[in-house]
């Protein structure tokens, strides 16, 4: 195995889905600012919209989940090439 070929900050972080409050320990070198508390350990917080948790292809149910407003910039588009 070669030496100092892996990354130094690698530790176990907090993956918390905003969509469906699921949090998962993996090992990450992400860059964090917040931190949580999981079953008694601080770990490094990441926050993400969609994972496992709440994706439609693992759930099996359809979810619109738009947080920068894309879905409803969509359909006014749609709405005025309709009109047009």
């Amino acid at each position: 195995m070669k030496k100092d070929i892996h990354p130094n900050n690698f530790r176990d972080v907090v993956f918390h889905d905003n969509s469906s409050g699921e949090e998962f320990v993996v090992g990450s070198t992400v860059r964090t600012s917040e931190t949580t508390t999981l079953k008694g350990k601080e770990y490094s917080l990441f926050r993400v919209e969609i994972s496992s948790a709440s994706h439609p292809f693992y759930t099996g149910a359809e979810k619109v989940i738009d947080t920068a407003g894309r879905v409803d910039r969509f359909k006014r588009r749609a709405s005025a090439a309709a009109k047009k």
